[in-house]
């Protein structure tokens, strides 16, 4: 396949193709780019910073689809809408959403393939139909596109902003404010899996709401506005709120026994990319978050 267009603006390669290709990734577009399949003005040019003028010939040729070696797999699927064009679904925690490195089996993707006749390929091999991702141990809704079309709409939408999606976490400690936002930049450490703080990061915004104060923890509701890897437990670890159960960012809490952190995705709400219908879907907690509230109100309303 093969994108041509010519530039009407300068800047970076990459954001030039990002601006005008936008069902591509940042990071899919440097890659074509280092791997030699981006041409200006008939040049292979092999770096993304590359500096493009007006009304530059910019030659896009994406690389044949691989042959898809994800397996399917008959494990069950909680699908909570389902169309022509895309579905709805509520995941469970201890599920990877898609193949990472050597781990090609028991993630959401293979179980998709098994249950799901169609799915949009804009994510490739191991992504078929993910527009968005949750963290492994995260649970609760997601979107999956089927078609293409549906695929590149829902993308354009998450970053307008246009698809809400709001979480329910425990963090430690207790806060003044009743509501708040976090506005802060998040770049990956290099050489991990790791998100941090950084200037030189991408924009982040997290907005919350205090719902219960139980003890020395706080239930908050998140509502993204922007989705970057790890976003809501870098963001709370960064202002001393560390979500319970996150080891990653924070530190096992010995009074409270769960195996995750307490992320859930309860409310996912969106116009239907292709028949504009306005939708709006719930999950509850899963039992293991519900048995970890209940343990906390119990101690601390004796406490009171």
């Amino acid at each position: 396949m093969e994108n041509k267009f010519i530039a009407d603006a300068t800047g970076r390669l990459d954001k030039i193709i990002e601006n005008k290709l936008k069902n591509l990734s940042r990071s899919y577009i440097q890659k074509l780019i280092k791997e030699g399949f981006v041409l200006v003005n008939g040049k292979v040019i092999e770096k993304p910073s590359h500096k493009i003028k007006a009304n530059d010939l910019i030659v896009v040729k994406e690389k044949e689809p691989e042959k898809l070696e994800v397996g399917k797999e008959d494990k069950p699927i909680k699908i909570v809408y389902e169309d022509e064009y895309l579905l709805v679904i509520d995941k469970e925690a201890g599920l990877t959403v898609h193949p990472v490195g050597r781990k090609t089996t028991d993630t959401l993707v293979n179980r998709l393939l098994y249950h799901v006749e169609d799915l949009s390929q804009i994510g490739g091999v191991i992504r078929p139909g993910i527009v968005h991702r949750l963290d492994r141990d995260t649970s609760g809704l997601m979107v999956v596109a089927k078609t293409d079309t549906a695929h590149r709409t829902l993308s354009e939408m998450l970053k307008r902003h246009e698809i809400k999606r709001r979480y329910i976490c425990l963090v430690k400690g207790n806060f003044k404010e009743t509501f708040g936002t976090i506005n802060l930049p998040l770049k990956r450490e290099q050489g991990t899996t790791k998100m941090r703080v950084s200037i030189m990061g991408k924009e982040a915004i997290t907005h919350f709401k205090v719902l219960e104060t139980i003890g020395p923890y706080t239930l908050l509701q998140i509502e993204l506005e922007t989705g970057r890897t790890h976003q809501i437990r870098v963001h709370m670890a960064h202002i001393g709120h560390p979500l319970i159960g996150d080891t990653l960012y924070g530190k096992k809490d010995k009074n409270i026994d769960l195996e995750r952190q307490f992320l859930h995705s309860y409310e996912i709400s969106f116009k239907h990319p292709i028949i504009n219908k306005e939708l709006r879907f719930t999950s509850e907690l899963p039992e293991d978050l519900k048995e970890t509230l209940w343990e906390l109100r119990k101690k601390w309303k004796k406490k009171q």
